[in-house]
């Protein structure tokens, strides 16, 4: 039977989430020739490579394999540790982290309420890996995270997949914007015209949302100038300023479409991002609250799964 050892196990985990084999050294308070020679061992051991020696490391898809099974291990340890009361210091009992991937605006809306449920009755840390839902898988495959907000609906193996609901989003614009720009476009037809030259926001140069929005109407990407604003709430506040024209979710435009701040541009045409939440298939207490809490959340705050 295949056992590999622990300190191994945290070695590899230490050098893939701080980047180096330093730093790795740092944190684990040992030599970087010891953390290089406990990965050796455990490759020789396995007879694979598990790291990629780049800057940063990177896992293999053998690493990625065992990386899962290091988090996995950690896991279950602190909560058995917390389940008996067992000392893991002059502080108590360590306590546990769970790596999470969610998209940006989910995270700028509703994310974090699901996760204020979990810390309510529950001793948790939480590390954040903030990516498009359509990438967030990759970090559940790569071993990263236990668990993603993602828009796959087929489980990574090793997961299982539930729908979370839908995100609705509108094409939205500030009052001063639409009078520069969009003055007497007074039909979806020729609004949808005349947004494929003014200027838009991106969240950033993967973002396909606004492009992929006008593209399914005019046939082509929209050929305006492009802001880039990289975080949810300064996108949003970047369209209630007037530098462009954005789809924006509900929970961010709603409140604004009503007292006037913000203009509904075609009414009749919306964006539906269908999300799901994917997990490892693990028999963790703590897994399984903070589910059912993302679960709860998400449908208070989502539209329902078609």
């Amino acid at each position: 039977m295949l056992r590999l050892q622990r300190d191994h196990l945290e070695t590899l985990l230490a050098a893939v989430d701080h980047g180096t084999l330093d730093a790795a050294a740092r944190a684990l308070a040992i030599t970087p020739s010891a953390v290089s020679q406990r990965i050796k061992a455990m490759e020789q051991q396995l007879g694979r490579v598990l790291l990629q020696r780049t800057t940063p490391v990177a896992p293999t898809a053998d690493g990625e394999v065992v990386l899962r099974h290091a988090r996995q291990a950690r896991l279950l340890d602190d909560e058995t540790a917390r389940a008996l009361g067992a000392v893991g210091g002059a502080d108590g009992p360590a306590v546990p982290s769970i790596p999470l991937a969610v998209n940006a605006d989910s995270l700028g809306t509703w994310f974090l309420d699901a996760l204020a449920l979990v810390r309510a009755d529950t001793e948790v840390v939480f590390d954040l890996h903030r990516e498009d839902q359509d990438r967030t898988a990759e970090l559940l495959r790569a071993g990263t995270v236990m668990a993603a907000v993602t828009a796959e609906a087929d489980p990574v193996q090793g997961c299982s997949s539930v729908p979370l609901g839908v995100d609705r989003y509108r094409a939205v614009a500030s009052p001063a914007f639409v009078d520069r720009y969009l003055a007497g476009a007074d039909t979806e037809r020729r609004m949808t015209d005349r947004l494929d030259r003014v200027p838009l926001v991106d969240y950033d140069r993967d973002d396909d949302l606004q492009q992929g929005y006008l593209r399914r109407v005019l046939g082509h990407a929209p050929r305006g100038p492009r802001h880039f604003v990289p975080t949810s709430a300064d996108f949003a506040r970047a369209v209630s300023l007037g530098f462009g024209w954005g789809m924006l979710p509900e929970a961010q435009c709603l409140a604004g479409l009503r007292t006037g701040e913000l203009v509904e541009l075609t009414p009749g045409r919306r964006a539906d991002v269908a999300l799901w939440w994917q997990r490892w298939n693990l028999a963790s207490p703590l897994l399984e609250r903070v589910t059912d809490a993302v679960r709860a959340t998400a449908r208070e705050r989502l539209h329902p799964p078609a």
